[in-house]
């Protein structure tokens, strides 16, 4: 309902015959159509550029009325939606662009989902309307991208007596829309139309973008298919129609791994990014097809951006888990027999293994846990691993921590006996498991730093034997069900032993030969800092290449944030919610019950 038919009908009941002419009176004629005052043609009549008898601008749902009328609904509109309540407004807006293949603009549900939402967080919010379908003539999007232009240009022209900041203007779209809303945040310094008035003087960039499933952004699907190829191959990359400006703007995106509009295009739109020290966020989602998902990821990386309100003060993640008392018993184990050790050295720790039972136990699965530290050492009660651990443990999961021999060897890789010392310790939990109750056939990993490298050994590299067998027990396989890395370091060429030096974004920088990518290869979470000098490119490389293996595996990168993302956070971003997304991992990989909640 737009505001003349929400003021008539609170009208309607009056008897004063004036009040009502007055009502009628909010209305303006335009154009072709009929306009209340929240909605407003983006084109003056008699000057759209490129304009076609089959194109209309209407949402579908408005389209597929009996009555609909074509002729009425020639231009591409915007809607302004309600304000939001004083109480919790801010000086942002965000423009919300539906789907539709250019075909028509369909994402109804989304677009209401995505106005309730961003209003509540005291975002005012435009409803953006373009012509479908499909141009003839010309490329797919390009009357599209016309009237997307203008209307960037008409939101801003109303910025300042509507309440917010021309320079707080973003946009959250999905699908074609995505690939609309790349257009405008990589290419605004180019012209998609001439000018027609005095509006087009005013600048036609976003400032930031939540892009969901974006479409035709590879090769293989840029003259409006889904992705012949699904985005891989040497000669297939990203599209040219996307300019990268100097006001190509932060963008968090979103894809799901098998969208038939490959999420190759996120990655290397994410890639090109990063080639740029422009702030970004990647939300990769396992067996998700086309859809919009993540949005509250979204939410989380304008609040790291604080594109619309100030980051609240950060808080020290192990004061948070200090007081959870979360296990009810635990046992340390040796891993090795009594001078069986391979490749003992007298300069390193000696590894163990702690279980740690929940009060509770509600799953039989076992999540195994440790720190990073460079191979120069590792700690099983540090922050990457304690809080992890407690929140497992209370959720009814029974975790192991492991201590694994530091620091780095002489004469072999430095990953080397950390290697052999995670391989056994999978061999004695898998051994034990029974005993406890447990399910040896359901054992994952979890690492950080040095620890996400020995992750990626351990997942990518079961069939391969760190160490000749020393017992029975070395008959027991290694592999394991799931992995889950945060930030692991030496994962890319450039940066084999230190941090990536390039950034790990050039082609050239390729993921390091330490991983054997087996058939035991199985599904992994990362988490990564997008400002991490051991690169999240890594993490988006292993994912790139386990999605051509056919394994899913899911991956978040966080804005502006280095390593060691979680040792303090604000409340309400991804470095403050990140054991989340390890809780949602687990539960996809049925290794924890779903919520109750």
């Amino acid at each position: 309902m737009n505001t003349f038919e929400r003021l008539f009908a609170v009208f309607s009941g009056w008897r004063n015959g004036v009040a009502r002419l007055a009502v009628l009176l909010l209305s303006i004629v335009c154009c072709d159509g009929i306009w209340a005052l929240d909605i407003e043609p983006v084109w003056p009549k008699g000057k759209m550029p490129h304009s076609q008898q089959h194109q209309i601008a209407a949402m579908l749902d408005d389209a597929s009325r009996p009555d609909f009328n074509p002729d009425k609904h020639r231009v591409a509109y915007i809607e302004w939606m309600p304000a939001p309540d004083k109480n919790v407004r801010t000086d942002a807006c965000m423009i919300l662009i539906s789907g539709g293949a250019y075909q028509s603009c369909c994402d109804m549900n989304l677009v209401n989902e995505w106005n309730e939402r961003l209003t509540r967080e005291g975002i005012q919010c435009v409803k953006f309307v373009y012509r479908t379908p499909r141009p003839e003539g010309l490329p797919i999007y390009q009357t599209a991208w016309e009237d997307a232009q203008r209307a960037v240009r008409l939101v801003r022209s109303e910025a300042a007596q509507r309440g917010f900041d021309p320079e707080k203007i973003g946009t959250i779209s999905m699908s074609a829309g995505s690939h609309l809303a790349l257009l405008l945040a990589t290419s605004s310094l180019t012209r998609a139309y001439e000018p027609i008035d005095a509006l087009d003087s005013i600048p036609c960039h976003i400032n930031w973008a939540i892009v969901n499933a974006p479409a035709y952004v590879t090769t293989d699907g840029e003259a409006g298919t889904p992705a012949t190829r699904q985005g891989y191959g040497t000669d297939v990359g990203l599209s040219d129609v996307f300019r990268f400006d100097a006001k190509t703007c932060p963008m968090s995106l979103h894809h799901g791994g098998i969208d038939i509009y490959s999420p190759n295009g996120s990655t290397l739109v994410y890639r090109e990014l990063r080639r740029r020290n422009i702030p970004a966020e990647l939300h990769l989602f396992a067996n998700r097809n086309h859809g919009a998902f993540g949005l509250e990821r979204g939410i989380e990386f304008m609040r790291q951006m604080q594109f619309y309100k100030p980051l609240a003060p950060e808080e020290i993640l192990m004061d948070r888990f200090a007081n959870l008392e979360s296990h009810s018993d635990s046992i340390n184990v040796d891993i090795w027999p009594d001078g069986k050790m391979p490749d003992a050295q007298a300069h390193q720790v000696k590894p163990y293994i702690t279980w740690y039972f929940p009060k509770e136990k509600k799953t039989d699965a076992i999540q195994i846990i440790y720190s990073g530290g460079a191979y120069m050492g590792n700690d099983p009660m540090s922050f990457e691993v304690a809080p992890a651990r407690k929140l497992l443990n209370d959720l009814g999961m029974t975790v192991v921590t492991l201590r694994y021999r530091t620091p780095r060897p002489k004469g072999l890789a430095k990953h080397t006996t950390a290697w052999q010392d995670l391989q056994r310790t999978i061999k004695v939990v898998r051994s034990q498991a029974a005993e406890y109750g447990l399910d040896g056939s359901k054992i994952g990993i979890m690492g950080s730093s040095a620890g996400g490298h020995l992750t990626l050994m351990g997942v990518t590299s079961s069939m391969h034997q760190a160490y000749w067998p020393v017992d029975d027990l070395d008959s027991t396989p290694c592999n394991v069900q799931w992995g889950i890395g945060i930030y692991p370091a030496y994962v890319l060429s450039d940066g084999a032993d230190g941090e990536n030096l390039g950034g790990g974004n050039a082609d050239d920088a390729t993921i390091v030969p330490d991983f054997s990518f087996d058939l035991a290869t199985s599904p992994m979470l990362f988490i990564h800092g997008d400002s991490d000098g051991y690169s999240a490119m890594g993490s988006v490389k292993v994912w790139e290449k386990m999605r051509s293996m056919g394994v899913q595996s899911e991956l978040h990168t966080l804005s502006l944030r280095h390593h060691c993302f979680q040792l303090k956070a604000s409340p309400g971003t991804g470095s403050y919610t990140w054991l989340c997304r390890i809780v949602d991992f687990l539960r996809a990989q049925k290794a924890l019950p779903e919520s109750q909640d």
